[in-house]
């Protein structure tokens, strides 16, 4: 067995001897443990979850539903961008959810705006579905459609080639589709990209970059 435990240890003895957990010599990738917990993926909000090393083409169609909590009003959640302007982008920006994206001729934006500034930032689960279909996007949050018109209606695929970063990215990559760098706290489940009839459900314990990601682990409520 190579892969860590998602599990919490506790009152651990050697020969007798229990061990000291509060200030161990060295630690990588433990978290504390909570009281309550419910499935989903923690981001303590400094990094981010880079998954598909050899890069996501998302091209003309892809369909995005993940499962959000948080308490702040500006995050990044997903961002697939290229070395060009080919990008696409999911954040929220003062409480509201955008879908960005830019097939080559120009950024178009997709815009959720809830009654209230805190009301998807109230830390409790909403469900959020993002559409690129050729040159149309839409975004469905809670079961609220948002359709935007979008002018390039003859630029209809994203050639991506970069990674998918969720909850933030690197200060080195570039990200066309993304304005915020702030890194998302809260926690994310049931992340699945569908392009036709392939449907992929990401499991964050297999990315190949986490920082500030706690798999498994989404604490029941914020402390």
């Amino acid at each position: 067995v190579t892969h860590s435990i998602p599990a919490c240890i506790g009152s651990m003895t050697i020969n007798s001897k229990q061990l000291d957990n509060k200030s161990p010599v060295s630690i990588f990738a433990v978290n504390k443990c909570y009281e309550t917990v419910q499935d989903g993926t923690f981001f303590d909000g400094s990094g981010f979850a880079a998954l598909v090393r050899e890069g996501y083409k998302v091209r003309s169609d892809v369909n995005i539903t993940l499962e959000f909590r948080t308490t702040a009003v500006h995050s990044v959640l997903v961002g697939v961008s290229s070395a060009k302007v080919d990008a696409i982008g999911l954040e929220i920006v003062h409480g509201k959810v955008l879908f960005h994206v830019n097939n080559g001729a120009g950024r178009i934006t997709a815009t959720y705006e809830p009654r209230g500034t805190n009301s998807l930032c109230d830390g409790k689960w909403h469900k959020l579905q993002a559409n690129k279909s050729k040159h149309r996007i839409s975004l469905i949050i809670d079961g609220n459609s948002v359709h935007t018109d979008n002018p390039y209606i003859h630029s209809t695929s994203a050639d991506t080639n970069n990674p998918i970063y969720v909850g933030g990215y690197p200060a080195d990559v570039k990200q066309n589709c993304l304005t915020s760098k702030s890194s998302f706290r809260g926690c994310l489940r049931n992340l699945v990209l569908t392009k036709g009839q392939h449907t992929e459900l990401f499991d964050f314990s297999r990315a190949f970059d986490l920082r500030g990601v706690f798999p498994h682990s989404c604490p029941g409520a914020e402390h």
